[in-house]
Formats: structure tokens, C-alpha cells, sequence
């Protein structure tokens, strides 16, 4: 497969991932009888629209394959000239208001536990190839350490220290890795650690330092071993629910710590534009192949359901503030001034985005 064909299936990912959320809008406004003036997959000018007869509702395909939005009627109104409108969003009830915001992350949430359930029942369960052995693999870097300094990251497999490979079997009582970071002394030459990341290997030197409260030489990471082959193998129907069910809660959390770590200034380094998911994205895929792109559609479902919910001006989190401030006063806040809000937030996101996209850009080259 080549590239470009690597570049459309990320492209494919993120189309899918967005029209679902901005479909779970659009039912549940059907459901609860909120009039929608369009449903749109992708951003730019349109390629293609109908209008149904029966309901009014632009349907429209437009020609950046990249986002799509559900609009309804007097949404995002600074100059209050739809106030009077009886479609209007604001005017309609509120309990369907939020159902109808939350559905959006909501679908997310569905569509990431329906894919990786899917693909258990159908694909199976990995499982290691136990004789093929093991490797170790970072899975936590702490914020400030000697990991963190020297380039560590969590998904690095640590092929070699100073050279002596850190392949284990299935039953084997020594841990390699473990040893050669505590059996480190000070005076000695830092650890060359080889990493493998993706598909590139590289050495990264590494000094160790003593640790009190567990008297032990560290290097502030978090691992666990990993094989080096895996296989699939068939599931049942409950445990490819409870499988399934533990791969969404760990991304889940896994997403939920990022985003802290984020807000306190934390991996802003790994943060990413559009041009840096697909990058990333058409890479894993490129690796791992489908394996890969089920597990990143339901990973960035997650991602994309939880990042909605932050009370960030234009996004999902913010309307249902609005709307519970609006449930504790007993009246809306005017729809003008939330406009403005939301208004600010795209904008602020707008140039968020171009900053990312430049940078994602510049780290090609």
C-alpha cells in the first residue's frame, strides 16, 4: 500500500470519527423534535447538498474531507436576529438541549466500545507468542526525571542496555532491565538504552539516580514486559465483552491523564494539529496495518468524546455549562453573549490549530 493510500485511511479515520459525533447531534435533535438547519460532513464550500422536503434539513457534503458540524437554528447568534425564531435552539426546552449536546461525545463513547467489541468477536483476542519472547516497554514517563530528560517516551521498547539484549521467555526469574538500572553505581558511564520507536532505533544515554524510599537506583519510568509476536485467537461472547470493556476504560484513562497532564503544562511537545494526526495516524496504520486502525478509531473516539466535555468556549463542554447555569438562575443566559463566547473559543481554537499545523509541518521537514 502505498502512502497516499496510508494518508486516506487516516483521513478516512477522522471523517468517520467526526460525522459520527456531529450525528449523534443530529438524532438526538430528531428524537426530541429540535428543528436542524443542516447536517454537514466536512468543512469548506459545498460539493454537494439536498434539501429533504419533508423536514427542511440541508444535507451537504463539503470539499475539506476534515471535520463537519450539525447546525440548528439560531445557534451561535451575536446580533440576537434569530431571538424570536420559535426553531430556535436556545428556545427550545432544556433538557433536550443537553441530551442533544451530549449526544455528540456520547456517540464517541458508543462508537468506540461497538468497534473494539466488534473486532473482538470477529478478529478475536491478541495473545503473545510466548516462545518468540518478550521485551520491555515503557508505558509511564514521569514528568520530570532522568527519562523524561534524556527523550524517553511511553510506547518505547528498550531492545538493549550497554549492548546486552533484554529479550525474556515465559518463566524466566530474571529481569534484565530491572538489573541493569539498579545494578548501576555511581561513577559508572551513563546507560546507553536502545530504544525502538515505531520503526526507527536509536541509542539514548541515561543516568540513573538513587532513590530513598525504595533504595534503588531509577530512572523515573513505569514498564512492563510486552511480546515480541502476538497471534489472535478466538473469544467468547462475555469475554469479548469484559475484553472489550478493558480496553475502553484503559484509553479512557490513559486519555483523561493526558489531558491533566496537559492543563499542568505537561507533553505540550506531543500535542498535535490535524496534519500531525494524520501523520501519526497513517503511520501506525502503515506498521500495524488493520489491527492498528481499529484501535486508533476507538482510541480517538475516546479522545474525541472527552476532549468535547471540556468547558472550553465552542466546544460541547461549554454549551452544557451554559445550559446548567442557565438550570441554577432559572433563565438562560442571552443567547448574544453566549454567542460572543463561543465565537472567541472557535477563533482561539482557529489559531491553536494553525500553530499546531505549522509546527506539525516543520517537524516533516
Amino acid at each position: 500500500m502505498s502512502t497516499v493510500l496510508y494518508v486516506l485511511a487516516a483521513i478516512l479515520l477522522l471523517s468517520i470519527l467526526i460525522a459520527v459525533h456531529e450525528g449523534g447531534h443530529f438524532l438526538a435533535a430528531r428524537l426530541t423534535g429540535i428543528p436542524v438547519r443542516e447536517y454537514a460532513i466536512g468543512m469548506g464550500p459545498k460539493i454537494f447538498s439536498r434539501t429533504s422536503k419533508k423536514s427542511g434539513i440541508v444535507f451537504s457534503l463539503r470539499a475539506v474531507p476534515m471535520g463537519g458540524f450539525c447546525a440548528f437554528y439560531g445557534e451561535d447568534d451575536p446580533d440576537a436576529k434569530a431571538q424570536d425564531d420559535p426553531r430556535a435552539f436556545s428556545r427550545q426546552k432544556l433538557w433536550k438541549r443537553i441530551v442533544t449536546v451530549l449526544m455528540g461525545p456520547g456517540m464517541n463513547f458508543i462508537l468506540a466500545f461497538a468497534v473494539l467489541l466488534l473486532s473482538t468477536w470477529i478478529l478475536g483476542v491478541s495473545v503473545p507468542v510466548r516462545e518468540a519472547g518478550f521485551e520491555p516497554l515503557i508505558t509511564d514517563v514521569a514528568a520530570s526525571g532522568a527519562a523524561k530528560e534524556a527523550g524517553i517516551r511511553p510506547g518505547d521498547f528498550i531492545t538493549a542496555i550497554n549492548g546486552q539484549a533484554m529479550l525474556v521467555y515465559e518463566d524466566e526469574e530474571r529481569n534484565p532491565f530491572s538489573d541493569a538500572i539498579s545494578g548501576w553505581k555511581e561513577g559508572d558511564a551513563p546507560l546507553v538504552l536502545t530504544v525502538r520507536r515505531g520503526r526507527e532505533t536509536a541509542d539514548i544515554a541515561v543516568t540513573p539516580h538513587y532513590v530513598g524510599e525504595t533504595g534503588r537506583m531509577m530512572i523515573d519510568i513505569g514498564y512492563g514486559y510486552y511480546a515480541v509476536e502476538t497471534k489472535r485467537a478466538p473469544v467468547g461472547i462475555w469475554d469479548g465483552v469484559r475484553v472489550s470493556w478493558d480496553d475502553f476504560t484503559y484509553f479512557s484513562g490513559a486519555i483523561f491523564n493526558a489531558v491533566i497532564g496537559i492543563f499542568k503544562g505537561e507533553n505540550l511537545d506531543q500535542v498535535s494539529g490535524p496534519v500531525g494526526a494524520v501523520t501519526q495516524i497513517s503511520e501506525q496504520v502503515r506498521q500495524s496495518g488493520f489491527d492498528a486502525f481499529i484501535q486508533l478509531l476507538a482510541f480517538i473516539s475516546v479522545n474525541l468524546g472527552i476532549v468535547n466535555l471540556l468547558p472550553i468556549p465552542a466546544l460541547d463542554g461549554s454549551r452544557i455549562l451554559f445550559m446548567l447555569i442557565e438550570g441554577v438562575r432559572g433563565k438562560p443566559i442571552p443567547p448574544e453573549k453566549e454567542a460572543v463566547v463561543h465565537l472567541a473559543g472557535m477563533a482561539l481554537l482557529i489559531v491553536v490549530f494553525v500553530i499546531l499545523t505549522v509546527r506539525d509541518v516543520g517537524r516533516l521537514f
